[in-house]
């Protein structure tokens, strides 16, 4: 190979920037994609349409019971934004973040165009980082989605004002916005592990059906194990057990050592996942 075709077979930043607008654009086009944001859009619509009419005939909206602050949103409409996060976090996001990493090699294989992909100058590597980085990308547009959702619904069905926190201490209605932005993006951030996981398992097979299957599955039968008792030695380490710890947002001064604990644990499984999808893909033979 001469000196200027290797010049020109070497990635450059700009053709990965390139790459990934490229990635994301396609990701965000397919109707998968726009029917996972439209499930994850209409759960806030439900929970508060829901909690209008349990509130219609001057009922205590949530009696205490149910998700955590569902019983606030009669009072305050943002809060549920935070009471829908807390919905979808358990299930309806982790399914969606499950079914686009899961995809993410294994749909391309299986379509006949991973191997087009690994002609062009991106290199198994760069080809990697850029899928994770568009399930990463899916994780906060998911995240954003419905808290954006849950702040239009909440709009028009309850008052806004002042945020009373957990702490007890009452901040603006602007100051309340930023901090369920803050939220959104930490539960963003408590999905990047298993984005991970989804993405290893999506280089174990050319079927994107059964890694979508797989990943789902895995990240389902981690949140039971989660909530075993008896599994209490474990539980420390498996990536749902910090989720909730988004709340900690929600008081005056924040509490961050749960916090730590999640953002840590996410980027433990990001990093052992990833390198673990690495190794395979850089040595997998890619016939399709």
């Amino acid at each position: 190979m001469s000196q200027a075709e290797a010049v020109r077979r070497t990635p450059r930043p700009l053709w990965s920037l390139g790459l990934l607008r490229s990635e994301i654009a396609m990701t965000f086009r397919r109707w998968r994609t726009l029917a996972l944001l439209a499930v994850l859009a209409g759960v806030p619509v439900l929970v508060g349409i829901a909690v209008k009419i349990e509130t219609g005939d001057g009922g205590p909206g949530g009696g205490g019971g149910g998700p955590a602050f569902l019983s606030q949103v009669t009072h305050n409409g943002l809060f549920l934004v935070f009471a829908s996060l807390a919905v979808t976090l358990p299930f309806f996001l982790p399914m969606s973040v499950g079914v686009i990493a899961g995809d993410s090699l294994a749909g391309e294989a299986h379509g006949g165009t991973l191997r087009y992909l690994l002609v062009a100058p991106a290199g198994r590597t760069r080809l990697l980082l850029v899928k994770y980085a568009t399930t990463l990308t899916f994780c906060l547009a998911g995240a954003l989605v419905v808290a954006l959702s849950a702040l239009a619904t909440g709009a028009l069905l309850f008052p806004l004002g002042e945020v009373t926190l957990l702490s007890g201490t009452s901040v603006s209605f602007g100051e309340g916005l930023w901090r369920a932005l803050a939220i959104a993006v930490a539960v963003a951030l408590s999905l990047t592990g298993p984005a991970a996981v989804g993405l290893f398992v999506s280089t174990l097979t050319s079927s994107g059906i059964a890694a979508m299957a797989t990943t789902v599955g895995l990240l389902i039968t981690v949140q039971i194990l989660d909530t075993i008792p008896q599994l209490h030695a474990i539980q420390p380490y498996l990536f749902p057990h910090y989720w909730l710890s988004f709340a900690d947002l929600l008081r005056d001064p924040v509490y961050w050592d749960q916090l730590q604990k999640n953002f840590g644990l996410q980027a433990l499984y990001a990093l052992v996942f990833g390198s673990a999808a690495w190794a395979r893909f850089t040595t997998r033979d890619i016939t399709a």
